[in-house]
């Protein structure tokens, strides 16, 4: 009897991380058109570290702007601003801060992790219940892994597991190399915020690239069956 083969993966989504955030006013007259230009599930909202209350009211008034747009909204770190702040979960770094962050952070809301520098990390990570993991971002040092050792980890993953992973982009050759190597989300921020033709056109390039991506796979597994 020949086995049923693999529903083929959705298209991968786009997981855009914001500037570090001081004034939110800027972010929020530009959002909403950048969250219907690109199909992006979550947006990550980098606070510029100051006191609580300030924290959590720049978060409250970005949060409304993301979610009407059906995605979600996560901070990053931050786990104690996240329910008076009305996100829908966090980005961590590191196992132990997902230990620790887990009671306040299920079963209601997201844990998503990064800072995972081993298979094994990564394997614990989804052990504990994060709800995505995160290949390839910047450790503290500012030093990433290869595009070829991120990817790598990415179709590892995505072969093996079944919580989403996420490949951090740097460009849209990235977004590309990540997207076919099996990621279900991309992460981008930096270098969207900084094209000069503006952050939208950029979405809507590294989209395309990700299109191209998943429709050369899906192509590549037809010729094979």
């Amino acid at each position: 009897m020949a086995t049923k083969p693999a529903p083929p993966r959705p298209q991968p989504r786009l997981y855009l991380a914001t500037p570090e955030v001081d004034d939110p006013a800027g972010l929020i007259g530009s959002l909403p058109d950048l969250l219907a230009a690109a199909d992006i599930a979550a947006v990550l909202l980098r606070l510029k570290p100051t006191d609580q209350r300030t924290m959590i009211a720049r978060a409250k008034a970005l949060a409304p702007v993301v979610q009407n747009s059906d995605a979600a909204l996560l901070l990053d770190g931050h786990v104690e601003l996240v329910a008076r702040a009305g996100a829908d979960g966090a980005h961590l770094t590191g196992i132990a801060a997902l230990e620790d962050a887990l009671p306040s952070l299920k079963p209601d809301r997201i844990a998503g992790l990064g800072g995972l520098a081993t298979r094994h990390d990564s394997m614990t990570a989804g052990e504990l219940g994060a709800d995505y993991v995160l290949f390839g971002e910047p450790d503290a040092k500012g030093q990433r892994p290869s595009v070829e050792a991120i990817a790598e980890r990415l179709g590892w993953w995505a072969e093996l597991f079944e919580p989403p992973c996420v490949g951090f982009a740097a460009s849209r050759e990235e977004a590309n190399e990540f997207a076919a190597a099996g990621a279900d989300f991309v992460l981008v921020g930096d270098f969207i915020w900084a094209d000069p033709r503006g952050a939208a056109a950029a979405l809507e390039d590294v989209e395309q690239a990700i299109r191209q991506a998943y429709t050369a796979a899906g192509n590549a597994r037809a010729e094979q069956g």
